[in-house]
């Protein structure tokens, strides 16, 4: 591999980046933005020129002038659903990110400060003589999607079934699995569970993510703070009772659902701590979420026949062994069980970044209408 890539993730508190030259990671590192400097703005996306300093800053402190870069890397923000790939960081992208039209998150921020700075780049490459353009680029944004016609069908059609997933770990982890495997992913089918924070189980055949769970709008298994996919009229009651309002219910169902609302906590290794030690109630939890898990597996697997070649699972949550165990004995009859734990959004993009420099990841470009190749 040859060439530098600088790797962009923001987060609503923090803002995480990576330096890659040749292939190696350099450093990676977590900028935090304390409470008193995010609260003299009003607004997430007044953020980025302060974020954009802060790592120019830190760039400048580690002896890496800015014109060495070749790629910029983004994490993608909340846009139009659109395939899996590699998209440019251009006028119309930017215009969404910015309008906050499909979602306002800090993560908007990325692919902006990404392109503000693949700009200065090229400023003074251009004042230096030095040839060569720098690029600003997402990849695999968690809004991405490929489901089947069939699957977005709803039980009413003001309910269609949308994506929301770990897009970006999870079709790392399968071009993982493949690349050990001496073939490719458009040559695998796999389901992949990432097991976090949140929980999203997608299904990869030939390349494409066909089907999945929204993991941000209550749908699919439960999660440390999220609820998941519960019972319908319970949850009309709650609705109409008065008690709570909208925002409040969106909360008990992403946030403070799942484990947060029966102990307190989405600190899951604090939990499987208290079933070792002989909580029952955790014990029980533990076990509801294994199953929860496995039965999306289960169910992504009957959309391909059961014809999958492996079940990876992936996340924070997959350093823990006894999860693993449970969970594969629970679906390891579907296909061989793989454990990937952890996830590094940073290595994935800058993957990304790679593939582009090498011409092996095609370049796509994003609009709101649809699809430009």
């Amino acid at each position: 591999m040859s060439g530098t890539v600088l790797v962009i993730n923001t987060g609503s508190t923090t803002t995480k980046i990576g330096f890659f030259d040749a292939g190696q990671k350099l450093f990676e590192q977590n900028l935090a933005h304390s409470a008193e400097v995010l609260a003299k703005y009003n607004s997430v996306m007044d953020q980025d020129i302060m974020r954009r300093d802060v790592i120019t800053e830190f760039l400048s402190e580690k002896g890496i002038p800015v014109e060495s870069i070749d790629v910029v890397m983004a994490r993608g923000g909340l846009i139009t659903p659109i395939k899996t790939g590699v998209y440019e960081v251009e006028a119309e992208m930017r215009a969404a990110l910015i309008s906050g039209k499909d979602g306002m998150h800090a993560c908007n921020l990325s692919a902006l400060i990404a392109d503000d700075i693949a700009v200065e780049v090229n400023e003074i490459r251009r004042s230096k003589g030095i040839v060569g353009q720098c690029r600003a680029f997402i990849a695999d944004p968690p809004m991405a999607d490929e489901m089947l016609p069939e699957l977005k069908i709803g039980g009413r059609p003001e309910f269609p079934r949308r994506t929301l997933f770990h897009a970006l770990n999870s079709r790392a982890m399968v071009r993982r699995y493949a690349r050990e495997r001496g073939v490719t992913n458009r040559d695998v089918v796999a389901i992949v569970a990432h097991i976090g924070g949140g929980t999203s189980v997608s299904l990869h055949s030939k390349g494409l993510v066909i089907d999945t769970n929204d993991a941000l709008g209550g749908d699919g298994p439960i999660s440390p703070e999220r609820a998941g996919t519960v019972p319908a009229f319970p949850l009309v009651d709650m609705c109409f009772s008065g008690e709570y309002s909208k925002d409040e219910i969106k909360k008990m169902l992403v946030g403070k659902g799942g484990a947060m609302s029966f102990f307190g906590t989405n600190n899951f290794k604090e939990i499987t701590d208290r079933a070792a030690a002989g909580d029952r109630s955790a014990e029980l939890f533990v076990k509801a979420y294994c199953a929860s898990v496995a039965k999306y597996i289960g169910g992504l697997a009957t959309v391909v026949c059961g014809k999958v070649d492996a079940i990876i699972v992936t996340g924070g949550i997959a350093y823990n062994k006894d999860i693993i165990a449970d969970i594969t004995d629970r679906v390891g009859f579907i296909a061989p069980v793989v454990n990937y734990p952890g996830e590094s959004e940073i290595d994935s993009l800058a993957e990304n970044g790679y593939g582009i420099l090498s011409g092996e990841f095609k370049v796509r470009h994003y609009s709101r209408s649809g699809l430009i190749e």
